[in-house]
């Protein structure tokens, strides 16, 4: 394959990329001189992380990049998953009901909420779950309908990217819709949604087409390779005061939580995460153009409309999966001489495979690759730092993968 006729037949959609980056760093930076950020904000704090005026700041930024009324971003959040585990229990109190209308979510959160059994999920707090599944790659509106007008619902959950799934991600303008059509309906539902992947792909935010929450991860998108940790909650005030105090003590909320010198490195990660997000979309697209060029399925197409960051290439068979995942390993800048092999993870039903040399453990801004050993076998790829690194390793891949 010669990858020079590649570039330039991707050439429209990388043009796509990079007005879209135009537009995300204009916002981004907007919002950095709009707080006066400062070289002051990078200092630390320790202990409870009382007046850490550039912890709070950061969070005026967010809110403003994110279109929402408020948000908590914070090192304490250990992951997307955690954030989302806190968000959850701090929105729903016994005798209340979950309702998921975009299949069931990702797998961590499967003891969360109840599907496994565990001591501590929602379920063992007397929450109760109920889960509308997609048809053809959309919300089932009349079974949606049909739940709300039955059934006392206190929180939607809506998750945008396919986590361990065989259906498409979900765009802007289908949450824009449903939402719509949920607060029709009962305007009182906390419509929460899950975002990790999508930031700075489409132009809007759920928050700014009615979401009344949503969350996200900072070692993904908003990130940008920099942030050693940490995830986000943005949305409606009072909802974000509620989130804060479960994820602090009641009382004090987000008045405390040491930034223990970390501010830097989130500013930073969020100031570059234009240009990373255009990167890693890039190496999407080429990604699923060479996938396709050696017969594999994928998901989305090198030139459908992208909602997220992420590249499912259906293998098919465990072989090619593994392999794949192997070569990618092969190619990263961190334990390239190591070999990854599915194994049992924490949090998930099937062994899983995970090629991830980043530089920051967990990492998925950074070129990552994994997928769980069960059929129809895909790969989930996300990430890269630049283009040239990730098109370095995605172009060698494929090629080991069909001289193997």
């Amino acid at each position: 394959m010669n990858l020079e006729l590649i570039e330039e037949k991707l050439q429209e959609e990388f043009k796509k990329i990079d007005e879209q980056e135009a537009k995300n760093s204009l916002k981004v930076l907007t919002a950095f001189r709009e707080e006066r950020v400062s070289e002051t904000d990078f200092n630390l704090t320790t202990g409870y992380g009382y007046n850490d005026e550039g912890r709070d700041k950061l969070e005026r930024v967010f809110s403003r990049v994110l279109g929402s009324e408020d948000a908590l971003v914070r090192s304490q959040f250990i992951s997307g998953s955690h954030a989302l585990t806190v968000t959850l229990f701090a929105l729903l109190r016994p005798g209340d009901t979950l309702l998921s209308i975009s299949s069931k979510p990702y797998d961590t959160l499967d003891e969360v909420i109840g599907i496994r059994e565990n001591n501590s999920s929602l379920k063992s707090f007397n929450i109760a779950y109920q889960q509308i599944d997609l048809v053809n790659n959309d919300f089932n509106y009349d079974k949606i309908k049909e739940v709300l007008t039955t059934t006392k619902i206190k929180v939607v959950e809506i998750q945008r990217s396919k986590g361990y799934s065989t259906r498409e991600s979900l765009s802007i303008e289908k949450l824009t819709k449903v939402i719509k059509f949920i607060k029709d309906i009962n305007k009182d539902i906390t419509i929460m949604v899950d975002n990790c992947y999508c930031e700075l792909v489409e132009d809007k935010t759920p928050c700014e087409v009615g979401a009344d929450i949503m969350v996200g991860s900072l070692i993904k998108n908003l990130g940008g390779a920099i942030a050693p940790n940490g995830a986000y909650v943005a949305g409606s005030h009072n909802l974000i005061e509620l989130v804060a105090e479960r994820l602090t003590l009641p009382g004090e909320g987000r008045e405390v939580g040491p930034s223990l010198g970390i501010n830097r490195s989130l500013y930073q990660g969020l100031f570059l995460a234009p240009s990373v997000v255009a990167a890693a979309l890039k190496t999407a697209v080429l990604t699923a153009y060479l996938a396709e060029k050696q017969g594999y399925q994928v998901e989305p197409k090198y030139n459908a409309k992208r909602v997220d960051i992420v590249q499912s290439i259906i293998f098919g068979n465990k072989e090619d999966l593994i392999t794949y995942c192997q070569e990618i390993q092969r190619y990263s800048p961190v334990d390239s001489f190591s070999t990854c092999y599915p194994a049992p993870m924490p949090g998930y039903d099937d062994e899983v495979i995970m090629a991830s040399g980043s530089f920051t453990n967990g990492s998925s801004i950074e070129l990552s690759c994994d997928g769980p050993l069960r059929s129809p076998y895909i790969a989930y790829q996300q990430g890269a730092i630049s283009y040239q690194y990730g098109k370095i390793a995605v172009y060698n891949a494929f090629q080991n993968l069909k001289n193997k």
